[in-house]
């Protein structure tokens, strides 16, 4: 079974779709699959081509025995829909010649989405090779750049939907990464097939037994520091403002302090905001490898998982949660509807507070600081919760037995 899983964003780039796919291909590969990848020069989040990248058109590598085909993309810091057309469009062309000239035919395509542009180079590449399409969707594109006001552009977004319809249609499986996305799907198009593909972990690589270094003396803390930890993209959909509004409310708490790790094109606002607060309990961190976070998770308490208050992240699940489930700490998640669901009411892995609302946040920091029992139990379940259903095996396991399934079906 030979598979090209087509993505802009992979490794050595850092997030939570670069390391998703990867860690699928990998697993798949395993199976007897020939995993094929065809992505952009790396990137993102910082919006830079990585320096042994630069001025390449073109480039080939090998990455744990699965091919690496990169191709070229325009990246611009700026934020303007043009710039962002630009670098969306520029992979859509350059990834459709490469996988014209550059590569074979495929039993299938699977494409990730977004971006949903993307979807044009999968769907001409899948008719031009006789592939089978999969279409992965992470995000209900355009739908929720619409919600954001990302893109107010009434004929952009009419063409979108459009292309997003068209792109289900064509697909031979559709899936997605929550249940949220599956069911709408599902309920705009009742005769496809939509399976849910969700996020996971890699038990082996977060172990809160692996304690290879001590981060939380590398970097200043204190052995009684509570560290309430938020690492992922500094976006406006996370609403990071409710981490400095809360630190502000507990400057009398000294011990609680807020370590944000990431970047993204909220950063610098967050910085700032900092400064002119004269926040002291608040730590700011770049981005780092994947290998690297078992260390910082494992230095800290709690995880902050939040997100803007919209019914659009009803369906999230925030890829952050999984990581720290496996190491043990119990998470104070900002999120409602689906994640709720599953990791506070069934999961019983953390507590649940008002999304956007600090004073309820401040609440439940100090619930967690004032109970360690409670801490511990919550940490507990989270890791025997993700052990149970969002382990990457699992989830290969059972997206191998969808795909021999699909290979049946003429």
């Amino acid at each position: 079974m030979k598979i090209l899983i087509l993505t802009q964003y992979f490794p050595p780039e850092v997030g939570a779709p670069q390391n998703r796919l990867y860690e699928l291909a990998i697993r798949l590969q395993k199976k007897g699959a020939e995993i094929s990848i065809l992505t952009a020069m790396p990137n993102y989040p910082q919006m830079k081509i990585h320096r042994e990248y630069k001025g390449k058109l073109y480039s080939f590598e090998m990455m744990n025995d699965i091919k690496v085909y990169r191709s070229y993309i325009f990246v611009s810091k700026k934020k303007a829909i043009g710039y962002r057309l630009l670098n969306y469009f520029s992979f859509v062309f350059s990834s459709l010649i490469t996988g014209l000239f550059k590569l074979g035919k495929f039993d299938y395509i699977l494409c990730e989405s977004p971006p949903l542009f993307l979807g044009i180079s999968a769907y001409l590449l899948n008719s031009i090779k006789g592939s089978k399409m999969i279409f992965n969707v992470s995000d209900l594109w355009p739908e929720s750049a619409e919600k954001l006001g990302l893109v107010k552009n009434k004929f952009l977004l009419n063409i979108s939907t459009n292309l997003e319809e068209l792109l289900y249609k064509k697909s031979s499986l559709i899936t997605g990464q929550t249940q949220g996305i599956v069911k709408n799907i599902s309920s705009r198009f009742p005769d496809k097939k939509v399976y849910w593909l969700p996020n996971g972990v890699d038990l082996e690589l977060f172990n809160s037994e692996n304690k290879s270094s001590d981060w939380r003396s590398e970097n200043g803390f204190k052995v009684d520091d509570f560290i309430l930890l938020y690492a992922g993209i500094i976006g406006y959909a996370q609403g990071l403002e409710i981490i400095l509004k809360t630190a502000d409310k507990m400057q009398n708490n000294p011990k609680i302090k807020f370590v944000i790790l990431g970047n993204g094109p909220e950063k610098e606002k967050l910085l700032h905001q900092k400064e002119i607060q004269k926040l002291s309990t608040v730590y700011f961190f770049d981005s780092i490898p994947k290998s690297s976070m078992q260390s910082i998770i494992n230095g800290c308490n709690v995880a902050l998982i939040p997100l803007k208050k919209l019914d659009l992240f009803k369906g999230a699940i925030p890829s952050k949660i999984f990581e720290n489930l496996a190491m043990k700490k119990p998470i104070l998640l900002g999120v409602e509807g689906e994640a709720k669901e599953l990791f506070i009411d069934e999961g019983r892995c953390g507590l649940a507070y008002e999304p956007e609302d600090s004073h309820d946040l401040t609440i439940k920091i100090f619930e967690l600081y004032n109970n360690t029992d409670l801490l511990k139990a919550l940490g507990e379940n989270g890791f025997k919760y993700v052990q149970t259903k969002f382990t990457r095996n699992i989830i290969a396991d059972n997206f191998w037995k969808e795909l021999i399934a699909l290979e049946t079906i003429k």
